[in-house]
């Protein structure tokens, strides 16, 4: 096989409580990635396409292109790769798009290589994708969109990462209104310490939601997306935040909050019915204040990445 390209999905990190710790992938938006061997040694990337110019072409400062780098480091080859990404989804979304890329380029490059390390083992060579994007290694978002489903992070150090069930049937809307916030702006304005207080009441939501969803229970999934922490505080960087998620949940959604570090809000629902009719609501909320926006609408993806037909659509 001399050339690959694979599809990988956007995830929904944190989740209301689970601040770094917890994240899915959807079904759309995602990256789509293209790999084709070549005999010179070295990561190249041809063509970037759905970015605006934006991205570094040089691999060694591109998600994608440091994944696949480190990864041939690893298995110690000098494969020579060429790299054409297209981006499907927009850059400072919170709907992980770095880690899309970073994980499509993994993923594809251990397929294109026979397969040599386990689709789990490739988190790290992700997750440096992460660092290099916004300065933390954060797994978040590069493990659902590797593993899909919903994950959780128990640690770092060492790394320990859980996969969990969900609800069969529920559904996830996505809105990403036509604004932009920096991961990297989005983490500074955090605070370095929480009180006694929201720290429990934290902790009673994120044990709440991880059995709300393998009981199922979708009362006690409702009941736990409730961020004290977070939320709060990045809330204000998104207009109409608070109108936006009150139009959810009068709609139906069991929660809504931010999706990663923001502009896009996210809802859970009980079926699909429900998670398009909220959706709408959120929409007309933005628009309500001249705020445009994309829809999305997905169950919980629990495939992760996947191989496509060798050209782009």
């Amino acid at each position: 096989m001399n050339s690959i390209r694979v599809f990988a999905p956007a995830t929904v990190a944190n989740v209301a409580c689970g601040f770094d710790i917890f994240g899915f992938a959807v079904d759309s938006p995602g990256d789509e990635i293209l790999l084709q061997k070549r005999n010179e040694p070295g990561v190249g990337i041809i063509e970037i396409t759905g970015d605006e110019g934006r991205l570094p072409r040089q691999a060694e400062r591109n998600t994608a292109g440091i994944a696949i780098q480190t990864f041939l480091q690893h298995i110690g080859s000098d494969q020579g790769i060429d790299v054409t990404l297209h981006k499907q989804m927009p850059l400072g979304s919170g709907l992980g798009s770095s880690a899309a890329s970073a994980v499509a380029g993994v993923f594809a490059i251990n397929e294109l290589m026979g397969r040599p390390l386990k689709t789990i083992d490739l988190l790290p060579f992700a997750m440096e994708g992460e660092r290099l994007a916004c300065g933390s290694a954060h797994a978040d978002n590069v493990a659902p969109s590797l593993l899909g489903g919903f994950v959780v992070i128990r640690s770092y150090h060492p790394l320990d990462v859980i996969r969990v069930n969900t609800p069969e049937g529920m559904h996830c809307t996505i809105v990403h209104p036509d604004i932009e916030v920096n991961t990297k702006d989005a983490r500074f304005i955090l605070k370095n310490e929480v009180s006694m207080k929201n720290t429990i009441t934290q902790m009673g939501n994120v044990a709440g939601m991880i059995a709300g969803l393998m009981k199922p229970d979708y009362d006690l999934i409702s009941r736990s997306m409730v961020d004290v922490i977070i939320e709060p505080v990045r809330s204000i960087l998104i207009p109409e935040f608070k109108e936006v998620k009150q139009a959810a949940l009068d709609s139906g959604a069991l929660g809504c909050s931010i999706s990663g570090s923001g502009p896009s809000m996210f809802a859970l629902s009980r079926d699909a019915e429900t998670a398009q009719r909220v959706g709408q609501a959120m929409q007309h909320a933005f628009l309500a204040v001249g705020i445009t926006g994309e829809v999305y609408v997905s169950e919980i993806n629990q495939q992760g990445p996947r191989v496509l037909a060798p050209v782009f659509h």
